[in-house]
């Protein structure tokens, strides 16, 4: 059974922003609800004031412009997976996309509402954390652009302010040679939560790293970047000592918990083991 609700349902991005202005905090929004409704079941939401943003049709799109890779905000996991461009442009996120639970969720679970829950186990982040991704944020005020480096700011907790929604998300175009991977280890192939999930992207020059990028998800309290390993790997010509070195210092910056997937200290081990795996991958070419 779940709790008493209200719902309301906006056609249009002004009528839903006016809605979250007149309602002063109550009132909040959701776009797929495969989070929402597992907490409503569950009883760690209590209800209360939602609004479904379910025929908000111009927020789902995934299109190019100005030199950038943009999704809306409410495309769906399956919109990602389906799509030849996010495959040619940001395979990691294809594969997180792909590794993304199972067809029913997938074709409900949106952008927005991946990265908004505050998981740190939410598996689109990595990839997009590895792209240097922004996040457009629209409220009754206007509009503003934020790093989705500083927008999760910790367990279930992000910069979003009262009355505002996630319109969309953009990178710059790969440039060419530019290599990006991910990897999600679960307890199980289909509908898993990842026990530790990482991405990488990295350019190489003559086996000199010219720019690299480490995310890791689920080792804590929000996805996180290995900057140390970035930085060392940086202007250096790869081979497998730095990678090993590299690999401690991902491991380094992750500060996971016990919990009914995995120990501390196997997350800590299987980082150090994804990364090192993708990075020799990403050396490889």
């Amino acid at each position: 059974m779940l709790p008493r609700f209200e719902l309301c349902q906006p056609r249009t991005l002004p009528e839903a922003l006016g809605l979250l202005s007149e309602a002063n905090g109550s009132l909040r929004p959701f776009a797929g609800g495969t989070n929402l409704i597992p907490d409503l079941r569950s009883g760690r939401d209590r209800g209360g004031k939602f609004m479904a943003l379910a025929k908000l049709d111009d927020l789902r799109f995934i299109r190019s412009a100005d030199g950038c890779v943009e999704i809306g905000g409410r495309t769906t996991v399956n919109d990602l997976l389906h799509s030849s461009d996010i495959e040619r442009d940001a395979p990691a996120l294809h594969a997180s996309a792909r590794a993304f639970a199972g067809h029913m969720v997938r074709n409900a679970a949106t952008v927005a509402g991946n990265i908004c829950y505050g998981s740190p186990s939410a598996d689109l982040l990595p990839p997009l954390l590895s792209l240097d991704a922004d996040v457009m944020l629209a409220g009754a005020a206007g509009t503003r652009t934020t790093p989705l480096a500083s927008f999760n700011l910790g367990y279930k907790k992000t910069a979003l302010k009262p009355g505002e929604l996630v319109t969309k998300l953009s990178w710059p175009h790969p440039k060419a040679g530019m290599v990006q991977l991910f990897y999600k280890l679960g307890l199980r192939k289909g509908d898993a939560i990842s026990v530790a999930n990482a991405a990488v992207t990295m350019a190489l020059q003559d086996r000199v790293c010219r720019h690299v990028r480490i995310a890791m998800g689920s080792v804590a309290a929000t996805v996180v970047r290995a900057e140390a390993a970035e930085k060392l790997l940086l202007g250096r010509e790869l081979n497998d000592c730095l990678i090993s070195e590299a690999a401690d210092l991902a491991a380094a910056a992750s500060s996971p918990i016990d919990d009914l997937r995995a120990s501390r200290e196997y997350r800590l081990h299987v980082t150090r083991v994804v990364v090192k795996r993708l990075l020799c991958q990403a050396m490889g070419g």
